[in-house]
């Protein structure tokens, strides 16, 4: 028996018998570059442009809120409107969020290590306190959204006298009432305050996690660096001013019952 072909070896192509052997080495090659820094860095950049792009559309669903009960009522009720694929979206979005954190501490721990003892005298001009704090923001947000996901999805850190779809909780076209749910909430001064508090926090966070991402992928130089730390520091603001609007509004009377 043959364990390759002629035309195998006028091709330069792997005897046919050694092609499992290949294959397992080509994995294990790939498994290395995943377990790597390179490969983690990369991971977490493309989780979290998924979670950015999120957040996007997350801030422009929080808008509807400004056209009244009818606007964020018909929005949430949309959302809904697939049960199965809403709870599939949550649940790899939590995965997401879950492998982003896992990644980042990771990599911080394994840093912690490379260098176990300080520098005597720690330069940190290249190095903004955004980037200093990157692993403290980032456990600080998940924190925060697994409060604010008690709070507004599961209705268990909320009273059941607000929450929309229970008890009476319905609009006129019996939907769930998520206009009231959120006003009521953000009329609390300390509700609103956990809220805006948490958004400053996303903006340390993604002031340098944007420019980070194309670190990640190898995407700058000394000449493109300034240009996306100038970007991704303008985009974080902006992300922050459109997530405290909601609650600013809400609190000072601007958007009411």
């Amino acid at each position: 028996c043959m364990l390759y072909t002629k035309k195998e070896l006028k091709k330069g192509q792997s005897p046919a018998i050694l092609q499992p052997v290949k294959l397992l080495l080509e994995g294990m090659v790939a498994m290395q570059w995943y377990t790597s820094s390179l490969g983690k860095k990369y991971f977490m950049a493309v989780t979290g442009l998924m979670m950015v792009l999120f957040v996007v559309a997350h801030m422009f669903g929080n808008f509807t809120i400004f056209a009244g009960a009818d606007g964020i009522n018909a929005y949430a009720a949309h959302l809904r409107a697939i049960p199965p694929l809403l709870w599939i979206f949550r649940l790899v979005m939590v995965g997401v969020v879950l492998l982003h954190i896992w990644l980042g501490v990771n990599l911080y721990l394994e840093n912690k290590a490379a260098r176990p003892v300080e520098y005597a005298m720690k330069k940190n001009e290249r190095t903004s306190f955004s980037a200093r704090t990157m692993v403290w923001t980032g456990l600080l947000l998940g924190a925060f959204i697994i409060y604010h996901i008690l709070h507004f999805t599961t209705h268990m850190a909320i009273s059941p006298g607000i929450a929309a779809g229970v008890g009476a909780n319905f609009d006129p076209l019996n939907r769930p009432d998520v206009f009231k749910m959120v006003v009521s909430s953000f009329n609390s001064f300390g509700i609103a305050l956990i809220y805006v508090a948490a958004m400053v926090v996303l903006l340390l966070h993604l002031a340098h996690g944007i420019q980070s991402f194309f670190q990640s992928l190898g995407a700058t130089n000394d000449r493109v660096l300034p240009v996306f730390e100038k970007w991704g520091r303008g985009v974080a603001f902006v992300l922050m001013i459109g997530f405290v609007l909601v609650p600013i509004s809400i609190f000072f009377g601007v958007i009411k019952l």
